[in-house]
């Protein structure tokens, strides 16, 4: 009987010889999809076209076997070339056909991230958002936060069994966590139904956490924020997020600030803004006026003869703290002039005769509010 001749494997996938690895890998996914038997049931060549493309792509995703083959053909790879599905041979399998057919790796071995961990493992990062006014931003503050979180039981020490017993490996699976059944001519393996995966199975839950290995409790936790936080930022609490599951270790919290906004300060940075309201009188004749700080204490702050509505005053060291502790931020303040909306008539008279003093004859009839407008703005 003669025997029938392998087809070039470049030929079988389609790619030049001198194709890259991704082209390889991309050519094969293309056929193993067109040829795959579960895919077609009713096409007898399906499987042997499927297996030409499998052993074309184990040779030429291999370096050392694409050099051998490219040497001296499909004698330099026999005996270590395409020699049915072998799990440490097709690693790469597992991401290619696993992923196009839902079923995990179809080569009986586990797949890379994908199998249930088992033993120890560490507890969930958590998150908790602290509100605070801009006062405790500046100052720092310590507060108690109630935190329920997953703690490690203490009745079975995070086994899940109850205390004098243990888990039991899973006689179903042997341990592995996964069972195998065959899939037309493949081997196919899935997650055990007996262990969910774990590989191990409890006999006897403990009655306190119902054999979970962790409780629900709520945890009163001191932190402290320190002086210059601003939104968005992060406090991490190392071992302070959930209790790790079989003895593992405890996961993080962290601590994401709010700061809400202020009434009065608008905070840019370190720095702050604020705006002040002063009379015209004020801005003409100039002032000094005590303003209260971010921090507590107070500050006198000059406001010079002629100011101007929207001038701006920057006020330094009266800002927001660096979270270094260092330099503190400015304070600036932009001035409100307010134009008072009646007067008495000595008022009037006054600011009639400084207007003629400053070379402007107002006229009554134009309104007070008008002129006083236009004396202060020059027009």
């Amino acid at each position: 009987m003669a025997t029938q001749t392998k087809r070039d494997y470049y030929e079988v996938l389609g790619v030049a010889r001198d194709a890259d690895l991704k082209a390889i890998k991309a050519a094969y996914r293309k056929l193993a999809v067109k040829y795959h038997p579960d895919r077609n049931p009713e096409d007898p060549d399906a499987e042997r076209h499927f297996k030409e493309a499998s052993e074309a792509y184990a040779v030429l995703s291999d370096a050392a076997k694409r050099a051998n083959y490219d040497r001296f053909g499909h004698q330099g790879v026999e005996g270590q070339g395409f020699t049915g599905f072998d799990p440490n041979a097709f690693g790469d399998f597992a991401d290619i056909l696993g992923d196009l057919f839902g079923f995990g790796d179809i080569f009986g071995g586990r797949r890379r991230g994908g199998s249930r961990r088992t033993g120890p493992r560490r507890g969930r990062d958590l998150q908790y958002t602290l509100r605070i006014d801009l006062e405790e931003a500046a100052t720092g503050i310590e507060r108690t936060l109630r935190l329920p979180r997953l703690e490690e039981c203490g009745t079975c020490n995070g086994t899940g069994a109850e205390p004098g017993t243990s888990l039991e490996g899973c006689s179903t699976c042997g341990g592995s966590g996964q069972v195998a059944f065959r899939r037309g001519f493949l081997s196919v393996a899935q997650t055990c139904p007996s262990c969910n995966g774990a590989g191990r199975v409890n006999r006897h839950p403990c009655t306190s956490c119902s054999g979970r290995g962790r409780t629900e409790r709520e945890s009163s936790l001191r932190v402290k924020v320190p002086p210059g936080v601003d939104t968005g930022m992060r406090l991490r609490l190392t071992n302070e997020g959930e209790g790790g599951v079989q003895g593992g270790p405890r996961g993080d919290l962290y601590v994401v600030i709010a700061v809400e906004p202020h009434d009065v300060l608008e905070r840019h940075g370190s720095d702050l803004h604020m705006e002040l309201p002063i009379s015209a009188f004020k801005a003409m004749l100039g002032t000094e006026v005590e303003l209260n700080t971010i921090l507590g204490g107070t500050v006198k702050v000059e406001i010079p003869s002629g100011s101007q509505p929207g001038d701006v005053i920057e006020v330094r060291g009266a800002g927001m703290p660096d979270l270094d502790g260092g330099r503190k931020g400015a304070l600036h303040l932009h001035l409100k002039v307010v134009i008072p909306r009646r007067l008495s008539g000595e008022q009037r008279k006054l600011l009639r005769d400084a207007a003629k003093l400053g070379g402007d004859d107002v006229a009554e009839s134009e309104g007070l509010l008008g002129k006083l407008e236009r004396w202060l703005i020059g027009s």
